[in-house]
């Protein structure tokens, strides 16, 4: 009888051997960046609560050449989750019928951009027209 010894996968960067798995971490990596930018408008709404010169010093801090680079980071990494969303969520939700045939993926990912765009607009319209 012999006495094998139980296979250990080595999992150091397992992600990294496949494009999807490395796609898949990026996007699941954007969350660091929005939960980021989450904590830094709670501490904005903190100081702003604290009195105007709490909230000056908070609004120059965010004048920084760091903050307007974090911020501009923090926009691509929700703007690639939102492309990646959009791409990945018709895949998993049940099949859609309309007049009897199965609606295409790409339309379905056409019809969210197209609706996102149109919701996007009409917030731009309300707050420059305010």
């Amino acid at each position: 009888m012999s006495t094998r010894k139980p296979y250990v996968r080595p999992m150091t960067g397992w992600w990294l051997k496949n494009p999807v798995y490395i796609r898949y971490i990026l996007r699941e990596s954007t969350a660091v960046f929005v939960g980021i930018y989450a904590v830094i408008l709670l501490i904005g709404l903190i100081r702003l609560s604290s009195g105007e010169a709490a909230w000056n010093g908070w609004i120059d801090a965010m004048r920084s050449p760091g903050a307007i680079l974090f911020h501009c980071v923090a926009l691509g990494a929700a703007v690639y989750h939102a492309i990646t969303w959009f791409a990945v969520a018709p895949k998993v939700m049940p099949p859609l019928y309309f007049k009897g045939e199965k609606v295409p993926v790409e339309k379905l990912v056409t019809a969210q951009y197209i609706l996102a765009g149109v919701i996007y607009l009409v917030l731009l319209g309300l707050i420059l027209w305010s």
